[in-house]
């Protein structure tokens, strides 16, 4: 019950957080809002992990290995989303965020030795079928090549949330959740920097930031990144990488619903289509791979 009730609070927490990006990038380039965001969110784990008084054992601490996985689950695939949005609406990028748990699935094949049933590939195939029919949507002021970039940034962005959910299951399992969570924005923060020295993301902002701009930024620094990671690593730790990325499923219907309510953005009708059947390929990647497989795995993980 508490996975459950984890994975609602977290896809409503995220349903948002695509608002918020949209709403940011009128002031802010994509790399500042990643660092803001990461920055926001270490602020708010810290203090709740100074009152839970968490005992860490830092000569223990897998360092490169946390560091990779926030490199992969936060600061490039976060960098790649609020950029994605430059082209596309807040609605339409979480439709293409619904796509993850098909790419952990993939993931798991190619890099971490999980086997599929006929079911599942079949799911991969009805999972591309939708992007693909997401591909052939007009987007609004968009040419086609600026709608395909958009596209391919999301695309990109999911196989790094597939690929790190995936390795966080297999060698951050005994690290706690806390310290998984503040090494992630960390990471992140520190991609983000980079990345804003190298594009000039240090130069203040022209546009003037208002309290609508200010008050998306804390609800996607504090919740969409602070309170929403440490949630994503209990719903790893606690149930698997392919549970947690299952929050994918309702992320899509608040986006949109929020979108249209509070941005007048309009989804195209045929994009709906396409959610359906990455909802449908998701559903049939999710089911559960042979027990013979899962013996290999535990194997792997303690050999």
């Amino acid at each position: 019950m508490k996975l459950y009730s984890a994975l609602l609070i977290l896809s409503l927490i995220w349903g948002m957080s695509f608002l918020f990006i949209k709403v940011l990038l009128e002031i802010f380039d994509p790399w500042q809002i990643v660092f803001l965001r990461c920055l926001l969110g270490i602020v708010t784990i810290i203090p709740l992990f100074l009152i839970t008084r968490q005992k860490v054992d830092w000569k223990r601490l897998p360092v490169k290995k946390l560091l990779f996985v926030g490199f992969l689950n936060a600061g490039l695939p976060w960098g790649l989303i609020a950029w994605s949005e430059t082209f596309l609406d807040s609605g339409y990028t979480a439709i293409l965020n619904a796509t993850t748990p098909i790419w952990t699935t993939m993931m798991g094949v190619f890099f971490f030795s999980v086997s599929l049933q006929w079911k599942q590939w079949v799911g991969v195939m009805i999972g591309f079928i939708g992007i693909m029919l997401l591909m052939d949507v007009d987007g609004p002021g968009l040419s086609k090549n600026q709608l395909l970039l958009g596209i391919v940034l999301m695309l990109v962005a999911t196989c790094c949330y597939g690929y790190s959910s995936q390795y966080a299951k297999k060698h951050l399992q005994h690290t706690t959740v806390w310290i998984t969570a503040s090494s992630t924005l960390f990471a992140g923060m520190l991609l983000s920097a980079l990345m804003m020295f190298l594009t000039d993301g240090w130069a203040v902002p022209e546009n003037p930031i208002h309290y609508n701009s200010v008050l998306s930024l804390i609800g996607l620094g504090v919740f969409g990144s602070g309170i929403a990671y440490l949630l994503y690593y209990y719903m790893i730790s606690a149930g698997s990488a392919e549970f947690a990325t299952l929050v994918t499923y309702l992320v899509p219907v608040s986006a949109v619903m929020w979108g249209s309510v509070l941005l007048d953005e309009m989804i195209h009708r045929s994009a709906y289509w396409g959610l359906m059947l990455i909802f449908a390929g998701v559903y049939l990647t999710g089911k559960r791979v042979k027990k013979k497989n899962a013996i290999n795995l535990e194997h792997d993980r303690t050999a």
